[in-house]
């Protein structure tokens, strides 16, 4: 892992998963990180960027470009679903986030007819500090 890795959160939405993550790993790894909020929509992208990611871009295209250049994507499961978050998440988007050479951290949250066999169902704050955990082993801090 490069000494400033570049990690893409991407939500829809109210953005308020993505919010709470990028929140989160600004806490832990202040500037040790370069944190990209992806919004499928400028709510999700606006909500991203108030709790301090470095930069931020909305849409499909965006987020097909971005993902390129990731070290780590974050975000709910829904984000490698085509059609969910209510038709947010396009095929092409989803394909771009499941494909790209990043290690992807998916939280085991949505809103579609879609169960994860074997998880047990915690809140989302459970989740983050999960992640976090992870995150630090994979970038070693």
């Amino acid at each position: 892992m490069k000494e400033r890795p570049r990690i893409c959160v991407i939500d829809g939405q109210g953005g308020g998963i993505g919010s709470l993550i990028v929140k989160k790993l600004r806490e832990n790894f202040e500037e040790k990180i370069e944190i990209v909020a992806l919004g499928t929509n400028a709510v999700a992208t606006m909500a991203m960027m108030k709790t301090r990611a470095n930069k931020g871009a909305t849409g499909e295209n965006a987020i097909i470009h971005t993902v390129k250049e990731a070290d780590i994507v974050i975000g709910p499961l829904s984000i490698v679903l085509a059609n969910s978050m209510l038709g947010e998440v396009t095929p092409r988007m989803a394909e771009a986030i499941a494909s790209c050479r990043a290690i992807k951290l998916l939280l085991p949250l949505t809103q579609e007819k879609v169960f994860l066999v074997g998880l047990r169902k915690e809140p989302l704050p459970h989740y983050v500090e999960e992640l976090l955990q992870m995150l630090k082993e994979i970038i070693n801090v």
